[in-house]
């Protein structure tokens, strides 16, 4: 999952450097074979630093419920818990695993972390290991966004998309019937909303993940990693970047705010002042929070709209938990990735917060049962890959400085997007070619 990530954020993050609180096992340091994990798991001990990168306001919570959980079910193990700013987090564990000094022995990562990390060989080949448990039983996008190589580095956690949210009181103020299909109708309907009753229409975060909707609605992506093309300043994805600047624009959709814009308009959203919002699951707790939803039925949820292709998509999105290649207590690391990842986990977090199961066996009626949830989980089967490639990760960085610019109005779209494919094949992509 993606939340909104201030440029200043991001600058700042670079000047980050590792705290002391790496993982000090008790027990001694490991071969990492898991062998005591598996066979006497009762007998390690230790400790386990764990950085949880959830917001910490409406998801580390529930976390810490299954921290607690854990440490009552291997009383020898204490969990370090420290709650990580999203935001901060990549830059922190990369500073913190190159020295060697801090770094944590379990990470919550961002799928598009996982393979960098990896590359880098700052994560353990959890491969047959006991922390990936029952690896059948994981949904087939979320393991395959675990791997790099052909070997597993991650256990998946949560899974995400994102869809369109819509206030279906203001949609019926407004007698629209149904939720808009394609992104022209969006601004029709956006029109029509704040014409009838006064609402802005459709809420446009300025954080780059929320482009990928319009590059996938013109077929297009960030890159091509078969072709070894840089795809973001072709023809196609500067249709899909001038649908977003052109709801803006005509008034469809608020300029949002250049800094910290995501949290605006999700507060707008949420007190009826935004009539819709693209955005994922991780979402709905705070929205539900807020006056315009105590009736949680007022909430609708409905496929990404289309682009002009006629193509809908989203991204996968989901956090693995990968564990650290020095950590000195491997036994204790497996121990807990396995126990945060299994289903019962998965289910009573899923119940708790509205994230999406990972595993198969985690999608209990009880989870299905609500709408929420069965929207977002059905939204997952057509759901965009995202590319499995190390500097995966990192392309948000220069694209979010200029997606910024263009939806604010500060930056034509033609000049934004060959800024973020020549920053590309500058530091990232060196033997990419750029298309047009």
């Amino acid at each position: 999952m993606r939340r909104g990530i201030s440029v200043v954020a991001i600058v700042g993050a670079l000047a980050l450097t590792a705290t002391a609180c790496g993982g000090s096992g008790d027990s001694g340091s490991d071969g990492g074979d898991g062998a005591k994990a598996a066979n006497d798991p009762g007998s390690v001990s230790g400790t386990v630093t764990w950085w949880d990168t959830s917001d910490a306001t409406n998801e580390a919570p529930a976390f810490k419920k299954l921290v607690s959980a854990f440490e009552a079910k291997y009383p020898k193990i204490k969990v370090d818990y420290v709650n990580v700013p999203f935001d901060q987090a990549q830059q922190k564990f990369k500073t913190a695993a190159a020295t060697g000094k801090g770094a944590p022995d379990v990470l919550r990562s961002d799928v598009g972390w996982t393979p960098g990390f990896a590359q880098l060989g700052y994560l353990k080949d959890l491969t047959g290991t006991p922390a990936l448990d029952k690896p059948d039983d994981f949904l087939d996008g979320p393991l395959k966004n675990a791997a790099y190589q052909d070997k597993t580095y991650g256990v998946p956690q949560v899974t995400d998309t994102l869809g369109l949210l819509y206030n279906k009181e203001l949609f019926q103020k407004a007698g629209i019937d149904k939720p808009p299909a394609d992104w022209k109708a969006v601004k029709d309907a956006a029109q029509k909303i704040k014409e009838k009753t006064g609402a802005e229409g459709i809420g446009l975060s300025p954080d780059s993940y929320y482009s990928l909707p319009f590059l996938y609605g013109e077929n297009s992506d960030m890159v091509d990693p078969d072709r070894k093309q840089i795809t973001i300043a072709d023809a196609a994805s500067l249709k899909g970047i001038e649908t977003a600047v052109d709801l803006v624009k005509s008034g469809a959709a608020p300029k949002p705010a250049g800094t910290d814009g995501y949290n605006a308009l999700k507060t707008d959203f949420k007190n009826g002042k935004l009539a819709m919002l693209i955005d994922g699951p991780w979402a709905t707790k705070e929205i539900f929070g807020g006056d315009a939803y105590k009736s949680r039925d007022n909430l609708g949820i409905a496929p990404v709209p289309a682009g002009s292709t006629g193509t809908a998509g989203a991204p996968v999105g989901g956090h693995n938990l990968v564990v650290y290649a020095g950590s000195k207590n491997f036994d204790a690391s497996y121990l807990f990735t396995r126990f945060m990842t299994e289903a019962a986990q998965q289910e009573a977090v899923s119940k708790e917060i509205g994230v999406l199961p990972t595993r198969k066996s985690a999608y209990t009626n009880d989870v299905l049962a609500d709408p929420v949830r069965k929207s977002f989980h059905d939204a997952l089967g057509k759901a965009h890959p995202r590319p499995r490639i190390p500097q995966g990760g990192d392309l948000f960085t220069d694209w979010l400085q200029h997606y910024t610019k263009i939806l604010t109005l500060k930056e034509q779209p033609r000049e934004g997007l060959d800024a973020t494919a020549k920053a590309w094949q500058s530091a990232l992509l060196k033997d990419y070619g750029i298309a047009k």
